[in-house]
């Protein structure tokens, strides 16, 4: 299959498109109000126009996907169960949530606006870098300010915590190649549906929460392992986003599971890798007689069975961001259930 692609972007940015005056008199103050939030945030229903280059930069860094890696290093924290509430370590930990989120974060959405501007003039045209809104070179540079800083601070932070094998710039460097190949071609993990799903579900649960659980212990491998397992449930998780870009996917060729088995197939997968593994995690924690810890998890497991059959197996395409909005706070809440646990057991 031959691939179309739109003609290529100058260096230079161009004017958005003026929407016809009877358009911008049907918009409310409400809805203008909601479309300018989403863009601001990277969220699906942006608004295209806005002409301030730092909430341009913003939009590229989608700030609503730094919360999960946030989040991810509060539940290392936990897990390490050497957690004290003081002020220097909500500063360190603050830090680290830091790196992973604005900085790395950010950097790997800037990363993919780069690598998947085609796709998004046909599957997002109100993106930053298809509406011409800012220049390729522009976006290149923010690649390399926001990798610099985001190795800079965790070798500060190892140079904290005495770290002799510097784990968390390793970390910090492993993550930011991951996020490279899954984006850029050669490799482009992205075009495979479970190799890149699995690579962004991990990115999301696994390395955040190695951060976190080594800034204040020993990161060791039943850690490593158990958080790989979880992050299967973190690959369903990311094949929700692959929903809104089956079109754009179809044409150029990658393998999302949407396009390889169909919307509703794709779906029930989804569903199941969320809830199964998750529920994997609930059966280890009893085993090392974590029983609450795992009786809560199961029950924040309920909640999310829920929400899919109420949205997401209707109609996926439709309902993918209202699932995520009403499912994902208990995914998250029982990934620090279950650090908790880990760090109760002292594993």
């Amino acid at each position: 299959m031959t691939e179309s692609n739109p003609a290529p972007l100058s260096d230079e940015p161009v004017a958005a498109d003026l929407a016809p005056e009877a358009a911008v008199a049907s918009v409310s103050p409400a809805d203008d109000r909601s479309a300018r939030t989403r863009q601001l945030l990277g969220m699906k229903g942006a608004q295209t126009g806005d002409t301030s280059i730092w909430k341009i930069r913003l939009q590229l860094m989608k700030p609503i996907t730094w919360i999960p890696l946030m989040w991810g290093v509060i539940c290392g924290a936990a897990s390490s169960g050497n957690f004290r509430w003081t002020l220097e370590n909500v500063l360190i930990s603050a830090a680290c949530m830091f790196f992973a989120g604005p900085l790395l974060t950010g950097y790997t959405q800037t990363v993919n606006e780069y690598y998947d501007r085609e796709i998004d003039a046909v599957n997002e045209p109100y993106r930053p870098i298809p509406s011409g809104a800012i220049a390729p070179s522009q976006v290149v540079t923010q690649i390399l300010v926001l990798l610099a800083a985001g190795i800079a601070i965790p070798y500060a932070l190892d140079q904290w915590a005495g770290h002799t094998f510097p784990t968390l710039t390793v970390l910090a460097l492993g993550g930011a190649f991951v996020a490279y190949i899954y984006s850029a071609p050669p490799l482009k993990l992205k075009q495979n549906g479970w190799l890149g799903s699995y690579a962004l579900g991990a990115s999301y649960i696994a390395l955040p929460w190695w951060a976190g659980h080594a800034l204040f212990g020993d990161l060791n491998a039943t850690i490593v392992v158990l958080t790989l397992f979880y992050s299967l449930a973190g690959l369903g998780i990311a094949v929700v986003n692959d929903f809104k870009s089956v079109e754009g996917d179809r044409q150029f060729g990658l393998k999302s599971l949407p396009v390889m088995f169909g919307i509703t197939t794709a779906a029930w997968i989804c569903v199941c890798m969320i809830d199964l593994f998750q529920a994997g995690i609930a059966a280890y924690l009893v085993s090392i007689h974590e029983n609450l810890y795992a009786a809560i998890l199961l029950l924040l497991v309920i909640p999310q069975i829920t929400f899919q059959d109420m949205y997401f197996l209707r109609d996926p395409l439709k309902n993918d961001v209202k699932y995520q909005a009403s499912a994902q706070p208990f995914l998250v809440l029982g990934m620090l259930v279950a650090a908790l646990a880990l760090g109760h057991a002292g594993v």
